[in-house]
């Protein structure tokens, strides 16, 4: 399936905006032949907007969710993106899945919060692994430090995701994790992985870009800059199984010798 990565920070604080973005981006992908448009953590809003966040969090089935619903199904793609999800006086750091039929597929919320901003902003989720079906493969949903623990992404691979894509805010100088940790994730876990970042100067922090799509085989099928730009690369079933009938790291493990991790 071929995945679009749309590395960009939209309008910070304006919704309407930032749709107007993806659904230019949406159209641009389904011409290049993608089943997927993945946009970055909190796209919906803007990240560092401060208590705007509470401000413009809606429902996992509200007015956003609705008209990214319509973008998706007028393009024929499915769409990623993160947003500040509400639910009564809660809200959470989100990234729903949205098919090109404008069926809500999967909403996972953030588990493991970065820092006192999101931490003071929001509630971190219960549930590790939240999954989807689409066109073959199955889907997985984290969020940017989410991937940084190896037991969050090792429940992920023996959950059977084939894609995890990844929703992402990745801020200087941690730019080694979009370079380094993430093809390492793809290879150990023997899965594709969709890291899409915001970019560029928002309040506090400067968003380094990166954006990568890896393979089970650690590899790079594409990765971006440090400016606003779509991406494209293809995650492959074909040579998925290949890769991992050849690679050991899942039926070599020992589980019994693990119970100190918990």
């Amino acid at each position: 399936m071929r995945t679009a990565l749309l590395q960009s920070s939209g309008r910070p604080g304006s919704v309407v905006e930032n749709l107007k973005v993806l659904d230019e981006a949406a159209g641009r992908a389904a011409a290049a032949g993608a089943g997927l448009v993945a946009a970055p953590e909190m796209f919906l809003t803007g990240y560092a907007i401060g208590d705007d966040i509470g401000r413009l969090a809606e429902p996992a089935d509200g007015d956003s969710a609705d008209a990214i619903a319509e973008i998706a199904t007028r393009h024929g793609v499915a769409v990623a993106y993160g947003y500040p999800e509400r639910e009564g006086e809660t809200v959470y750091n989100s990234a729903q899945l949205i098919s090109a039929d404008g069926t809500r597929l999967a909403n996972y919320r953030k588990t493991h919060l970065f820092g006192c901003f999101e931490r003071d902003h929001f509630t971190p989720g219960e549930q590790p692994v939240v999954q989807a079906d689409l066109n073959g493969l199955r889907i997985g949903l984290m969020i940017c430090y989410d991937v940084e623990f190896p037991e969050n992404v090792r429940a992920h691979a023996l959950a059977g995701t084939d894609l995890l894509v990844v929703p992402t805010a990745q801020m200087h100088p941690f730019q080694f994790v979009a370079e380094s940790v993430v093809p390492v994730r793809a290879f150990e876990n023997q899965m594709y992985v969709a890291y899409v970042n915001r970019v560029g100067p928002e309040g506090e922090f400067e968003f380094v870009g990166l954006s990568t799509l890896a393979g089970p085989d650690g590899i790079a099928r594409t990765r971006a800059g440090r400016g606003e730009e779509l991406v494209l690369a293809d995650a492959d079933p074909d040579f998925l199984a290949a890769s991992r009938e050849a690679n050991p790291y899942l039926k070599d493990r020992r589980p019994g010798l693990y119970g100190s991790l918990v």
